[in-house]
């Protein structure tokens, strides 16, 4: 399937946690989309963490990652906390498909699933943000009321 590539937006590398569930995967889908990482106006030095993705009309690019659930066991990996690959592809499908439905299908682009991958990005910033969807809810909540 080969290179993938979007302009400005945000690269999301997404691991999924055998725990996680449909209300997880809807959880991340509409944060992602409404995460206030960029500032009102760049041009003229505006206001920072005002606007989203879905505000400035930007791209978005989701790689599978599940090596983001990686413990240690002495110095080599264990992923048992990731979600098997026929159920974590799934729930991957799912996110995209609600991303897309809930912004611009267009502007969602995707990894390949279980490929290999280089990753490469120019960060503007740097930021980087780790979001869990097992935050405590009222952290949750209040984001959610915020957005």
């Amino acid at each position: 399937m080969g290179h993938r590539e979007i302009g400005r937006g945000i690269c999301v590398l997404l691991g999924i946690c055998q725990s996680d569930t449909a209300q997880d995967a809807d959880w991340m889908s509409k944060k992602l989309l409404n995460l206030r990482l960029f500032d009102e106006n760049d041009e003229q030095g505006g206001k920072r963490w005002m606007k989203s993705v879905r505000d400035l009309g930007l791209e978005v690019l989701v790689v599978s990652q599940f090596t983001l659930h990686a413990t240690l066991k002495g110095n080599k990996p264990d992923f048992r906390r990731a979600m098997a690959t026929d159920q974590a592809e799934k729930m991957y499908a799912d996110i995209l498909e609600s991303m897309r439905r809930d912004y611009q299908e267009d502007k969602i682009k995707a990894g390949v699933f279980g490929a290999m991958i280089e990753v490469s990005s120019t960060n503007c910033g740097p930021v980087t943000i780790s979001l869990d969807t097992r935050e405590p809810k009222t952290a949750q909540q209040t984001d959610e009321a915020a957005t």
